[in-house]
């Protein structure tokens, strides 16, 4: 039987403000940004101190190596006992370790074939699209997650995070406290339905995710949905907004909020600086307290529903054998 392995891709992120400018030349595909932009995004990675997405994406992979190595095991910290029995290697589209580098590793280190998971539940042409593309440069034999934006495991993750945070937000309290998911928002054009291609489904599948987990938390009075991290060209972008939405809430009597990010993984600028620091200024001036559940980062539901998607990827690609 030819060797498999298991490949986790994500966007990437710098190690240092100094290497910003070159992080985003790869983001862009190399169109140039302004220089107030790149100053900015520079900004806001000194105020955060350090993007961890790198290292909590190796730490998934390596969860998710033991899950599949081991299943059964209810200690997850244990160590390995020599090489896993489906190695999980982690990519990056946009910083090192870059897709083809890791590709070039896997066939060094004998693999043939991989399932490759975004670590991105909802599809989008934009994101999950450009990863696949740059894996399928590198011919390796792949199965390609396209979407896992419903999986019960995932909804499962995001909503432990979310009821231990709004149980503890609301005997703070002392009222049921509204939440607001929101997923990244891309732009208009990237999603509407062109001549000889159907509409993109990013925008209904990251509304899906926060309908499936409000569900799994049925104790919340009312919840809300908005895109977050518009940009500020190619057009319009998804909406509505996070600002917005939070002045709608403070306008109906709400004095506290929880926000849960349900299109994210981990940690990263996103969450760090967008949430942690932009949305809970702009809500302290709408006498609104803003908080938000613990990111998934080191789930092992997470990591469960990743090696479920990893264990139906790989029986479908024996079954081509």
């Amino acid at each position: 039987m030819p060797k498999q392995a298991v490949l986790l891709l994500a966007h990437g992120t710098p190690e240092t403000v100094e290497q910003i400018p070159a992080y985003l030349r790869n983001v862009t595909g190399g169109r140039p940004l302004p220089q107030e932009v790149i100053e900015e995004i520079q900004r806001r990675y000194t105020l955060i101190g350090h993007s961890p997405l790198m290292e909590i994406t190796l730490e998934q992979a390596r969860l998710v190596e033991i899950e599949l190595s081991h299943p059964s095991d209810k200690n997850k910290n244990v160590a390995r006992v020599g090489h896993p029995a489906i190695p999980v290697y982690a990519a990056m589209r946009n910083w090192h370790p870059y897709i083809a580098d890791v590709l070039r590793q896997m066939r060094a280190d004998g693999v043939e074939e991989a399932a490759v998971l975004c670590l991105a539940p909802q599809n989008s042409r934009t994101s999950t699209g450009l990863y696949r593309r740059a894996v399928e440069a590198e011919g390796l034999r792949i199965d390609f997650t396209e979407s896992w934006a419903g999986h019960p495991l995932l909804i499962e993750a995001f909503a432990e995070r979310l009821r231990a945070a709004w149980t503890k937000l609301t005997a703070e309290t002392g009222a049921p406290v509204p939440v607001l998911f929101t997923a990244h928002s891309v732009p208009v054009r990237t999603v509407q339905a062109t001549e000889g291609q159907s509409a993109d489904p990013y925008a209904e599948q990251a509304k899906r995710t926060a309908a499936l987990v409000a569900e799994r938390v049925p104790e919340i009075p009312q919840w809300f949905f908005a895109f977050q991290s518009q940009g500020a060209s190619g057009g319009p972008w998804l909406g509505p907004t996070v600002e917005q939405t939070l002045e709608s809430i403070a306008a109906s009597g709400a004095k506290t909020v929880l926000l849960q990010p349900i299109g994210f993984l981990c940690d990263h600028v996103e969450i760090l600086y967008d949430v942690d620091i932009f949305f809970r200024d702009f809500a302290k001036k709408l006498s609104l307290r803003l908080e938000r559940p613990e990111s998934l980062n080191a789930s092992p539901t997470l990591a469960k529903a990743i090696a479920d998607l990893a264990s139906q990827s790989l029986a479908r690609l024996k079954h081509f054998h």
